[in-house]
């Protein structure tokens, strides 16, 4: 954008329209500005205004010269009580964030623009707003009834700022809406992000589509889709990703006396339900559910789709039961049509049943058989290692839950491949979820591995890589699972049709117990046939 002075004329009008400036000459505008639109409004240091803007009952407008813009603002993610684990800037990604954290430290920073100053960008209106000092704002964004910004970056194009809102230290990323007296202190708010109805936030981080209304967050990692709508929930000392928060869900980081040092993890797709409460550390498993106030610090990830019910008694496991429920099939239906992006930097992966998920299921059927072999076959209650009980006709329903599920992925994925033999071994291994992008944990490793050594070269175009390759790594890990689960060398076009046939069954036997739940919750009579007959046509 071409800058220039403003014109003696330009300034004779802004002063009849109401504006003051402490030093005319230190407003710099766009080649085509219309100085009419510009109303009520003061201006303080270095400014610069692009074309087509409309500003109105602007309290004052500052630049102080000495702020970074909220750009490579240094803050404490997870560990409320840490130095500083993450680097905030206008473009970093989940990904990025996610690999400071396991770094326990902060990337290289990003280098700063030179000369920066309160920026207001073409095609941008802001109405009666009180205070915007030292903030740089895209083009074709809206500010109205804004309280203060200090220090902020609006980064990308199509932002939001409403009523009563308070930032500070804040970057915002395109498409995002904060509104109705949010107030954000240290914090990054991603792509297609919300937060209002009076949300307050400190040291957290919101990606892709998350949704966050009248609630709070502390030292929050908000992966994509994390969701809360609720008063009283607070989030805290948390890593979540395509979460949903229930009424008064409260997580507690500081129930000891060394303070808040303790954190933990919901994995992908996991739920509380209304009043949980979570004791850190803990390890909640994807897809799962929680119920009660957990207090005795589970780990479940090698347990996903359960229900983890807490009471005075202790804690329990219904393992694998949310696998079957119209809750699990309603949330992966919706993520990608929910996608409200515009411009997509962070890398989101909305396959559900993927190699990070299945592998957990293995991994829980083979926890189920161990306890069964360990502890008895006729044993009324099992107990894990971290001291959650499992019912014995839970642990046995588990296990037909985690085989339909291994047998439903392995013939979807063998009708799509059938017996081709991957190309590559790499993915074969351990997967892992970083924050929407689903890898093999032997590229990541590798970054991480680099970046010990002092090597950040190439870091997003990796991750873009690995994520490029989905499919591919993906085939090689479910060949893998599929030759071990058959006990097979190779598979055989034979073989791979067997699997087909045996994973079209377990496929009816999800929609039908699905189908039985959407029954069940229409028989308590709060639903429309209407509704229930379009959810199992789209079942089917």
């Amino acid at each position: 954008m071409k800058l220039r002075s403003l014109t003696l004329d330009e300034i004779e009008m802004m002063l009849r329209n109401g504006c003051y400036a402490d030093d005319w000459g230190a407003i710099s505008v766009a080649e085509d500005f219309t100085a009419d639109n510009i109303r009520r409004t003061a201006f303080y240091g270095s400014i610069t205004i692009g074309e087509n803007c409309v500003l109105e009952n602007i309290g004052c407008i500052r630049n102080t010269g000495d702020s970074t813009f909220g750009e490579n603002n240094r803050i404490s993610v997870i560990n409320e009580a840490g130095s500083g684990n993450v680097t905030i800037h206008s473009r970093l990604t989940s990904q990025e964030a996610a690999l400071s954290m396991m770094l326990d430290r902060p990337l290289p920073a990003k280098a700063l623009s030179e000369n920066a100053q309160t920026t207001i960008g073409s095609n941008t209106r802001i109405t009666n707003t009180r205070e915007i000092t030292n903030v740089i704002i895209a083009d074709n964004c809206e500010l109205a009834g804004v309280s203060r910004l200090t220090d902020c970056t609006l980064a990308g194009e199509e932002t939001f700022i409403g009523t009563d809102v308070i930032c500070e230290n804040v970057i915002v990323k395109t498409g995002a809406s904060i509104t109705d007296g949010a107030k954000l202190y240290n914090c990054f708010v991603g792509e297609a992000v919300h937060i209002g109805k009076g949300f307050s936030a400190e040291s957290s981080l919101f990606f892709a589509n998350s949704y966050m209304d009248n609630g709070e967050a502390c030292a929050a990692f908000c992966g994509p889709f994390t969701v809360s709508h609720h008063k009283s929930t607070l989030l805290i000392g948390g890593q979540f990703s395509f979460y949903n928060a229930g009424s008064n869900t409260n997580f507690s980081n500081h129930a000891y006396k060394m303070g808040p040092v303790h954190y933990g993890t919901m994995e992908r797709g996991a739920k509380t339900a209304s009043g949980a409460h979570i004791l850190w550390p803990a390890q909640i498993g994807a897809f799962s559910m929680v119920m009660g106030k957990v207090q005795n610090h589970p780990d479940t990830r090698s347990l996903p789709f359960s229900y983890i019910i807490a009471d005075a008694s202790g804690t329990g496991i219904v393992p694998g039961r949310n696998f079957a429920t119209v809750g699990t099939f309603r949330d992966v239906s919706k993520w990608s049509k929910r996608d409200m992006r515009t411009v997509k930097q962070e890398t989101v992966n909305f396959d559900w049943m993927n190699p990070m998920v299945m592998g957990a299921v293995a991994k829980g059927k083979q926890l189920l058989e161990t306890l069964q072999e360990e502890q008895g076959r006729n044993q009324t209650c099992y107990v894990t290692d971290d001291g959650c009980t499992i019912r014995n006709q839970s642990l046995i329903k588990g296990l037909k839950y985690y085989d339909m599920a291994i047998r439903m992925y392995l013939g979807e994925m063998l009708e799509r491949h059938g017996a081709y033999l991957p190309e590559t071994t790499l993915g074969s291994g351990e997967w892992v979820d970083l924050a929407g992008l689903l890898a093999p944990k032997s590229e990541i490793d590798a970054i991480v591995n680099d970046c010990n050594n002092g090597c950040y070269d190439d870091i997003d175009s990796r991750m873009q890589e690995i994520h490029d390759n989905y499919e591919e790594y993906k085939w090689a890990w479910t060949y893998r699972l599929a030759t071990g689960y058959y006990d097979l060398d190779t598979i055989t076009p034979d073989d791979a049709e067997e699997i087909i046939s045996q994973g079209k069954e377990a496929r009816r036997q999800w929609t039908d117990a699905i189908r039985r739940d959407a029954e069940k919750e229409f028989e308590m009579g709060d639903m429309d046939e209407g509704v229930l007959s379009a959810f199992l046509a789209a079942l089917e």
